[in-house]
């Protein structure tokens, strides 16, 4: 880079959590020649909404096939097979400054104290040992780390690791700077994969024995641990389960399409201008099913161009999404509840839909008994 050296904070800070800076000078370049905005970040190919039989529905609570799953997903639980990963990184922004997992979602119970009641109620139930894995950033780890330590047990050890971390650019593809010093952040949700092998974790969970991860956001405490959702999973024999929900007017997010014949994950943006997204009536929560071994290799994610508002100044940051793993992967769409006893998708943004959401949470959560 051109620039001034970096102070001794920033350049610790860059070296800690994973900053590439090739990668960085690549992206940087992309900016500069006009190769990165909103018609780079579309998929290429041609898009149409799932066929019939492209989505699998999680069988109703109480049927028979609810529980054959449940009973799969119990066993491998049982055996050790099992590890859950929370994703509670990101910037600290939204809540006034305070790391989400600390912020308190029903009577007195924070995002992780609830995530983590969970796993505890799934490993007493099958009578097994269940690893939680929190990836954290840069700007949530300090505060991330304490509440891991104080919650870890003999039957579900708790850990940390990192997503990586980059520098925000302006539009004409220098740094952008805060105070003087470049603008850090971290670059989403894509960085699971790669997280979870720069830190070792996903090696050690392999010999220890581990088979699949359970992810989900912090902030959706309705994506609980469910045996069935595994059993799900197991049975389909694919690499990767990914949870659907049907859409509300307003949704935008990632949504199934086949792309050239083959399902997959498309975010909102990716899709080409005209496409009728309200033809797909269910979309991506964000929760998924990893098989641990075909997740350990490298993926060739797609860097896509973000433009942000950062002090009343524009701003590009770069970033990755881990919903791209279903381009990679044979993947099953599961199509979950919503709302409701068996509701699966409660996100959480800020603290005005935290209000909205509270009581529809409180209700599932009690009903689940955790708490």
């Amino acid at each position: 880079m051109t620039e001034q050296p970096f102070d001794a904070q920033t350049s610790r800070l860059l070296q800690n959590h994973g900053f590439d800076p090739r990668t960085f000078e690549s992206l940087r370049l992309r900016l500069r020649e006009g190769r990165a905005g909103e018609e780079t970040n579309r998929v290429s190919g041609a898009v149409a909404p799932p066929a019939n039989g492209d989505i699998t529905v999680l069988p109703a609570p109480g049927t028979s096939e609810r529980r054959a799953l449940g009973e799969l997903g119990n066993a491998a639980i049982a055996a050790g097979e099992v590890g859950t990963v929370v994703l509670a990184g990101g910037m600290a922004t939204r809540f006034g400054g305070v790391v989400k997992a600390a912020v308190e979602v029903v009577r007195g119970h924070s995002f992780l104290d609830v995530k983590l009641a969970d796993v505890r109620t799934a490993a007493t139930t099958a009578g097994g040992r269940i690893p939680v894995f929190l990836m954290t950033s840069f700007a949530t780890q300090d505060e991330v780390d304490r509440l891991a330590r104080a919650a870890t047990t003999e039957a579900m050890p708790v850990e940390t690791f990192s997503q990586l971390i980059s520098i925000r650019l302006t539009p004409e593809g220098d740094v952008f700077l805060e105070d003087g010093q470049p603008s850090l952040y971290a670059p989403g949700h894509g960085d699971l994969v790669a997280a979870l092998r720069r830190s070792s974790v996903l090696r050690r969970f392999r010999d220890e024995g581990g088979r699949v991860l359970f992810m989900s956001n912090v902030d959706n405490v309705a994506a609980t641990l469910d045996p069935a959702v595994i059993g799900a999973h197991l049975r389909s024999g694919l690499d990767l389960t990914a949870e659907l929900a049907p859409k509300e007017p307003g949704d935008r997010g990632g949504a199934p399409a086949r792309v050239d014949g083959r399902v997959q994950i498309v975010e909102s943006f990716r899709f080409p201008p005209g496409f009728d997204q309200d033809s797909i009536p269910i979309f991506n929560t964000n929760t998924f099913v990893l098989d641990a071994a075909s997740i350990d290799r490298d993926f060739d994610f797609t860097w896509f161009a973000v433009r942000k508002t950062v002090e009343d100044r524009p701003a590009v940051q770069f970033e990755r999404l881990v919903g791209e793993l279903t381009a990679f992967l044979p993947s099953c769409f599961l199509s979950v509840d919503r709302d409701g006893e068996d509701g699966r998708f409660q996100p959480v943004k800020d603290p005005e839909e935290l209000a909205k959401r509270r009581e529809e949470i409180r209700k599932i959560l009690e009903h689940r008994g955790v708490i």
